[in-house]
């Protein structure tokens, strides 16, 4: 598990001046692991610019190169004051009058590498035009960054040419990496790291903020979606859920894209981005622990129902790969007969979310640590879901995770949530304090 400074920063107080360094050795000093730190690795100048003109030229190999005149602002980041920068590129996605990022000579990527003006099919290039793998954002290298798709229309509207792009996409934003130990499941998350930095410093109060308080979670009712916990074959008595929470939200863009703070942060812990749907549940399992699932609602019948498997079943995963059940799994059903899911392990794509979904289930569960554990290593499958639930996973935050789910998708992709709460179940007690 990953803990990106200022993503740690928002959830507790940080030592004044405290680098990556420094958090990493408060948290050896509570008993966790350093294994890495990265980020923070890049120097400017990196600014934001506004392309003038672009001159394509299709080369003997047959790949066309693009000679873009670029404005990058004032704040001596010119190369020759009162000029526009002539920077060579050959991604083809961008169009005269989009903002972009430039990294400028005197400038140093991730991993070292230096920018400096040089010729390149023939003519001077002064920086580059940058896509996400060279920032190290992400793993994207199918064209340039365009900052009105990537930050949004309305954040990028209020930018000019020469602003620091350092500071605007996070890109020094040291991240500490950390081996979590089976007995520390709750550091699977960015609160879990928070509360133990927060106790490295001597708990001060205030020092730590909860985000699993989240406000306005609405209580349980009678017109929610329905689900049925029925296990028959309990493993030691341990009933392989006991809680369900299930929220509904109608009418999610399809085509809205995640924000670009989101999938900074699933790319920080390692993840890559896929869609709103799919980034707004891994990043709510990041931030709080809880993995949640979601489910394309006009594929269900009407009703959820939670059971073991029976022999000879089959579910053919999001990994698509058939696999033979055994009466141990636990199922997500739609009314009890069709798989749709591993219980705390992985979707099936019976189910699946799509590029064309609109209405959305989201699953906020609590499996059994010891039903999870074994169906993931029956079939050898191991999920960032099933690290968290067989390490255990708190399950007072389920309607929590749930509802910042739902806010999360009616904000950035429009649609409108349900009045209807489903919350089946009761986990058990939170043990007394010794």
């Amino acid at each position: 598990m990953r803990a990106p400074l200022r993503w740690l920063g928002e959830y507790t107080d940080l030592a004044p001046g405290a680098t990556g360094r420094d958090v990493a050795e408060a948290f050896v000093s509570v008993g966790l692991e350093e294994e890495a730190i990265h980020g923070g690795g890049l120097s400017g100048p990196v600014v934001v610019g506004r392309v003038l003109e672009i001159e394509e030229q299709v080369q003997k190999n047959g790949k066309t190169i693009r000679f873009c005149l670029v404005d990058v602002g004032e704040h001596g980041q010119r190369l020759t004051e009162g000029t526009a920068q002539h920077i060579v590129c050959g991604a083809t996605n961008f169009l005269v009058g989009d903002l972009v990022v430039v990294v400028l000579p005197g400038a140093v990527l991730p991993g070292g590498m230096a920018i400096s003006a040089r010729k390149t099919y023939g003519r001077i290039s002064n920086g580059m035009i940058c896509a996400e793998d060279e920032l190290g954002l992400g793993e994207d290298h199918s064209g340039i960054i365009v900052l009105s798709s990537y930050l949004g229309a309305a954040a990028a509207a209020s930018l000019e040419p020469g602003d620091d792009a350092i500071a605007l996409l996070g890109l020094d934003d040291e991240v500490v990496d950390l081996n979590v130990t089976p007995d520390r499941g709750y550091c699977f998350s960015v609160r879990g790291l928070a509360r133990e930095y927060w106790h490295s410093q001597g708990s001060p109060p205030g020092g730590y903020r909860d985000p699993a308080l989240v406000p306005g979670v609405p209580e349980r009712n009678d017109g929610g979606y329905a689900v049925r916990l029925l296990d028959e074959a309990p493993i030691d008595g341990r009933a392989g859920c006991d809680r369900y929470v299930a929220r509904i939200v109608r009418g999610v863009d399809p085509t809205a894209p995640s924000p670009a703070w989101l999938r900074r942060r699933i790319t920080q812990q390692g993840m890559r981005p896929i869609s709103l749907a799919v980034d707004v549940t891994n990043y709510v399992m990041l931030a709080l622990g809880q993995p949640l699932h979601a489910f394309d609602l006009d594929r269900l019948s009407g009703s959820i129902v939670v059971r073991r498997a029976h022999a000879g079943e089959t579910l053919t995963t999001l990994d698509d790969v058939v696999r033979t059940l055994d009466p141990q799994d636990l199922l997500i059903t739609d009314g009890g007969a069709l798989p749709l899911a591993l219980a705390g392990v992985m979707g099936g794509e019976t189910s699946e979310v799509t590029p064309t979904t609109t209405n959305v289930l989201i699953e906020s569960a609590h499996f059994d640590p010891v039903t999870v554990a074994r169906t993931s290593r029956r079939h050898r499958l191991v999920s960032e879901a099933s690290k968290r639930y067989e390490r255990g996973v708190d399950p007072q935050v389920s309607a929590a995770a749930a509802h910042l789910a739902v806010s999360l998708l009616v904000e950035y992709g429009g649609g409108t949530p349900d009045p209807g709460v489903t919350d089946v179940g009761e986990p058990p007690a939170r043990p007394a304090s010794e």
